[in-house]
């Protein structure tokens, strides 16, 4: 059941990160939910590991906080994919 939530998350994570960067149109629901999954991934390990920030622990998790900072982590992925061109 764990990874039905975590799709769920990733997929709100990636759609909301994909409407802040505006590359809703170029993205379908699969890459919403990698995009969301692994840009919490980052976002932990960016914001709670690298930059020791407490709450950011809780990146994709299903909270307010959770869903705040897996959003950043996949903002800066989609930040990421531009720069590669995977989306213009």
């Amino acid at each position: 059941m764990d990874w039905v939530i975590a799709i769920l998350v990733g997929a709100l994570i990636g759609w909301l990160a994909s409407l802040v960067m505006r590359t809703d149109a170029q993205q379908g629901a699969i890459a919403n939910i990698l995009v969301g999954i692994i840009g919490a991934a980052l976002g932990r390990w960016i914001f709670a590991d690298v930059l020791n920030i407490g709450g950011a622990a809780s990146a994709g998790g299903f909270s307010l906080a959770g869903i705040f900072w897996g959003i950043l982590g996949a903002i800066i992925l989609i930040w990421i994919l531009r720069a590669l061109r995977v989306f213009r």
